[in-house]
């Protein structure tokens, strides 16, 4: 006898608009995420839509509530409550409007989300991750946060910038600040399934 794994039913659907702060033009997304996503999965589909690589820490701060990955020898990680074990329908239910999204404490990118929608479940159209909607592109990995990005795009737009060649090769080319795929977007994000 065998028994296949049941995955629970969505009850509702949350839209989403992610907001990266500091940058402008603005750097944003919206996704559609159901309300049994986990936060730590939802970590996953933010990077995958904004573009980030998950290769740093991130946490969330809802409600005055800290939730992300609780590690005893990172220091300020005590009042972390572990993101894998909280829906996104658990954390914010029918009440959170905004939330608070950090990605690469170093770099320091902050998002501001807030909830647009609670949307009913349409079986096989929006019962799944995906990115409905964006502008502009995400910044590089480990280009030194905002002030950083600000400085890259200054230098790979002036060829007579001292470090015009520097970061021509370090990235690996030209950069299209203003380029968004929502089709690469929802590629990465389905990669996650």
């Amino acid at each position: 006898m065998s028994t296949k794994f049941q995955r629970t039913q969505p009850r509702q659907v949350y839209q989403l608009r992610i907001e990266l702060q500091h940058i402008r033009p603005l750097i944003w997304r919206r996704i559609l995420v159901p309300d049994t996503i986990k936060l730590a999965k939802l970590d996953r589909i933010v990077q995958a839509a904004m573009g980030w690589t998950n290769s740093h820490l991130h946490d969330w701060h809802i409600e005055q509530r800290r939730y992300g990955i609780p590690d005893e020898q990172w220091i300020g990680s005590v009042d972390i409550l572990d993101d894998r074990k909280f829906t996104v329908g658990a954390v914010l239910g029918e009440q959170v409007k905004t939330f608070s999204y950090s990605y690469d404490f170093g770099d320091g990118w902050e998002h501001h989300i807030t909830v647009e929608e609670r949307l009913p479940v349409q079986e096989g159209r929006n019962d799944w991750p995906m990115c409905t909607a964006g502008e502009n592109a995400c910044p590089p990995e480990d280009v030194g946060g905002p002030s950083g990005y600000m400085d890259f795009l200054e230098a790979m737009h002036n060829p007579a910038h001292g470090q015009h060649a520097d970061y021509w090769r370090w990235w690996g080319g030209p950069f299209v600040a203003t380029a968004f795929s929502i089709n690469a977007a929802n590629m990465a994000i389905r990669k996650l399934r």
